[in-house]
């Protein structure tokens, strides 16, 4: 004992050599830990969505045929296609983002790059925080109440699409704000320091940089707006219309809905239980492609910023 303790005393370098082993030991064993939970954790997410993909793309096969992506519906929705369910998702996507796309953008712009950080900057953040997990079947209430009622639009596409883009407007502000800040702060001294005023700063130098972030913000908003059924249920979409709308102050089929009457309301539930999976599926492939071509210009603009 007192000759392991003389060895000790002598060499506090070894019980620092020691102790060092320890913690690296101990930091990489907890990181090893974290990486497994991680892993499970992606691993476990991505087994769901497979599991309800794989689930609806079974069910749902079947009833995919050309008849029922370009007839109309009929006999009370118990036969026929989807065709105007379709159209009239497609034209919700294209409005309400048309809409909210330049006014989310500006706003962002308005915040990271002319406003300062004051009192009304952080209410109006608070405000955007607070729209952003609104439910929306409130969007949908303040939509009849503005658009259908006050406005004097009706139930129409119109009042749908306006409705939605304010909506997503708080995503798009965010991930546009977000991809703003990324923009190192060079190019703007840069810029500027060749003589350049600043909104040209920020239409040639910021906006393209940040663009790739911006399509992150669409790409989530489309996904949104294709699968929201509240808003339009109360601001112009129709339980049954065989038709296609002929302008933007009439009322229209949607995929979302469609799916929720074909599930809820119809007259034979089990008849049209193909149509509802059928419906379902053709809904995912909307999203899918959207997003599909949303990452394709992401990735365009990525490899631009790169030569």
């Amino acid at each position: 004992m007192e000759l392991s303790s003389k060895v000790i005393k002598n060499n506090p370098k070894s019980i620092r050599a020691q102790g060092g082993l320890t913690m690296g030991l101990s930091a990489k064993t907890s990181e090893k830990i974290a990486f497994a939970f991680l892993s499970l954790s992606a691993m476990t997410v991505a087994g769901f969505v497979v599991i309800i993909l794989a689930y609806i793309i079974y069910n749902g096969y079947s009833a995919i045929s050309v008849e029922f992506l370009t007839e109309m519906p009929r006999m009370r929705m118990t036969q026929g296609g989807i065709y105007p369910a379709i159209v009239g998702t497609v034209l919700l996507i294209i409005g309400s983002i048309a809409v909210a796309l330049p006014m989310g953008i500006m706003a962002a712009i308005y915040l990271n790059e002319y406003a300062g950080e004051n009192r009304t900057t952080w209410l109006i953040e608070m405000a955007i925080n607070n729209l952003a997990g609104t439910p929306s079947v409130v969007f949908g209430l303040f939509g009849l109440a503005l658009f259908v009622k006050y406005f004097g639009f009706g139930p129409s596409l119109l009042s749908a699409s306006l409705t939605l883009s304010l909506l997503i407007i708080p995503v798009i502000i965010r991930s546009s704000q977000e991809a703003l800040i990324t923009v190192p702060k060079e190019y703007r001294d840069s810029s500027l320091a060749l003589g350049v005023s600043k909104w040209q700063t920020i239409r040639h130098v910021v906006l393209p940089a940040a663009i790739p972030g911006i399509v992150t913000g669409v790409i989530l908003s489309v996904g949104r707006v294709a699968g929201e059924t509240a808003p339009i249920l109360l601001t112009g979409a129709a339980y049954f219309l065989p038709r296609l709308p002929d302008s933007v102050y009439s009322q229209f089929m949607a995929l979302p809905y469609h799916l929720f009457v074909l599930a809820t309301s119809g007259t034979n539930i089990t008849q049209t239980r193909p149509l509802q999976y059928g419906t379902a599926l053709v809904l995912l492939i909307i999203v899918l492609g959207l997003n599909i071509i949303a990452v394709l210009i992401r990735r365009h603009y990525r490899q631009k910023l790169k030569i």
